[in-house]
């Protein structure tokens, strides 16, 4: 068995009950698992794609995104999903890094295509939406498919999907997802949402992220229900949606809560479809969720990673919501318990560091033994968040992983924009962090010591910076110091970077 098998159960049980939704166009259970099966035939026959060989992917939200998943599936293959967000660079080291054998790509996307050429020539090319040059259409090459789609050394062991995370060293991490871990999900998503084959959920969150494609989308099309996908996220069609199209279930980021909650439509939007939406990916403004549960909707918290696909501790419809700030129970397949550095479990309400154990949880980075090591201790996964439980179990995280910024739901680790800010001749020394900030949470500043005649302007090197970054990550601001705080060992010390930034505590405040 493979996880494309739960679509062709749910094609055989509904086959014309509408899977996805996407641009006014419905592909019904029967329709999507000819085109999975189509779709697997081709790769198999044209390139000849088989178990373990990486299909990368660089695309807005649409339904063949899900169709490829599946058909990695069905043949033992790995997806490899490309964050559209990223500088080109970034993107040529992670194809690099996967050493993909194929790359799928919307036209959006082809300014890539040249710097591939050269640094990737053996990598095929697939276009979506057009014909690349050295490549297919994508419809053209479902026209070539024959054979048998399957692999009979296909099962849910298989590695399914190798998501990049950004890396604490500077250069991102291949996180491998077998099929197993997104069936496990699946069930723990169900448990979560009471998901039935009832639901309609609402995809506005990029595929590329865990976040995206499995808390609720995936899971939704393993129990039949239906997914209405939007190619990007916008505030206004979030809420056409809501009112139109009568979805049941979302999931949003506090970014783009506070995108749809300040939109002017928000007041007059029927959300009365909505069971629940959830929220995660940081610390969520108690605000924010207000706002949802005045009108009625009752917001439920997901907490997890890219390494635990990435649901792992969560609020429950009908559950206790009554816990301002708990992000939940344990998932029902999986464990969470709070350490200290030794790795000994901390009683309740003692903070530390929360590890996870489970079916969900990734088995490695992608020929990364080191890092693996690091994060994997006897099947836990140390997540480097600290955060505490109550004695009933709950969960609380005080604190997001060492240094990093999540910018509108998008992680930045400082030593990556370190990293590029060093390549400019001028840069001597340099330390990031996040400064917090009213629309994205927090937003990347740079520190910046110049090296001796150095006379390079803050606006240099942001243009610098911008042609090896995504723009997100683009520091906002660049101060020009002569010195920066560091360990005895000469580390930058970025907690005392980030104090420069912190509000000064309220009077009659209690710490």
């Amino acid at each position: 068995m493979d996880l494309s098998d739960l679509i062709e159960r749910n094609a055989a049980f509904a086959p014309e009950k509408p899977a996805t939704v996407f641009e006014g166009e419905i592909l019904g259970y029967a329709a999507f698992n000819a085109r999975i099966e189509q779709t697997a035939r081709a790769l198999k026959a044209e390139f000849g794609v088989s178990r373990g060989d990486r299909i990368a992917i660089l695309s807005l939200n649409r339904p063949d995104y899900l169709v490829l998943l599946y058909a990695c599936a069905r043949l033992g293959a790995m997806l490899v999903p490309l964050n559209w967000r990223l500088a080109a660079a970034e993107q040529l080291f992670i194809l690099s890094d996967a050493a993909a054998k194929v790359l799928v790509l919307e036209h959006a996307f082809a300014a890539i295509l040249p710097a591939l050429q050269e640094r990737l020539p053996s990598t095929s090319r697939i276009g979506l939406d057009f014909v690349p040059p050295r490549g297919i259409a994508f419809e053209t090459l479902l026209t070539r498919a024959r054979g048998d789609g399957r692999n009979p050394h296909t099962e849910l062991s298989c590695p399914l999907l190798i998501v990049y995370t950004s890396g604490t060293t500077g250069r991102p991490k291949g996180a491998v997802l077998r099929q197993e871990a997104l069936l496990w999900n699946g069930v723990m998503s169900q448990h979560m949402h009471s998901l039935t084959s009832s639901d309609h959920v609402l995809t506005v969150l990029p595929f590329f992220h865990v976040g995206g494609l499995n808390i609720q989308t995936t899971p939704a099309l393993h129990h039949g229900a239906t997914v209405t996908i939007h190619a990007r996220f916008t505030p206004d069609a979030t809420l056409a949606a809501f009112a139109h199209e009568r979805q049941t279930l979302t999931v949003l980021v506090p970014a783009t809560i506070q995108a749809v909650t300040e939109h002017p439509d928000w007041a007059a939007t029927d959300l009365s479809s909505l069971r629940a939406v959830s929220t995660g990916s940081t610390i969520v403004p108690p605000h924010l969720i207000e706002r949802f549960v005045a009108r009625g909707v009752p917001v439920l918290q997901v907490y997890g990673s890219t390494e635990t696909c990435p649901i792992a501790v969560y609020t429950r419809l009908g559950g206790d919501l009554s816990r301002v700030g708990s992000t939940g129970l344990p998932g029902l397949c999986c464990e969470a318990t709070v350490i200290d550095d030794a790795g000994a479990e901390l009683p309740p309400n003692t903070p530390g560091e929360i590890a996870v154990r489970g079916p969900n949880v990734f088995c490695e980075y992608w020929g990364n033994e080191e890092a693996t090591r690091e994060a994997l201790h006897d099947g836990w996964y140390r997540t480097g968040d600290i955060g505490r439980r109550d004695a009933d179990g709950y969960f609380w995280v005080h604190d997001r992983k060492k240094n990093l910024i999540i910018s509108g739901g998008e992680n930045i680790y400082p030593a990556e924009v370190e990293r590029v800010l060093l390549e400019h001749p001028d840069v001597a020394e340099c330390g990031v962090i996040g400064r917090p900030d009213p629309r994205w949470d927090e937003v990347p500043v740079a520190y910046v010591i110049r090296r001796t005649g150095g006379l390079v302007a803050a606006e240099d090197l942001k243009a610098h910076a911008l042609t090896q970054l995504a723009r997100f990550k683009v520091p906002r601001d660049i101060v020009f110091v002569d010195d920066l705080p560091r360990t005895a060992l000469g580390k930058v010390q970025h907690f005392m970077l980030r104090q420069l930034h912190e509000p000064a505590p309220s009077q009659g405040a209690v710490s």
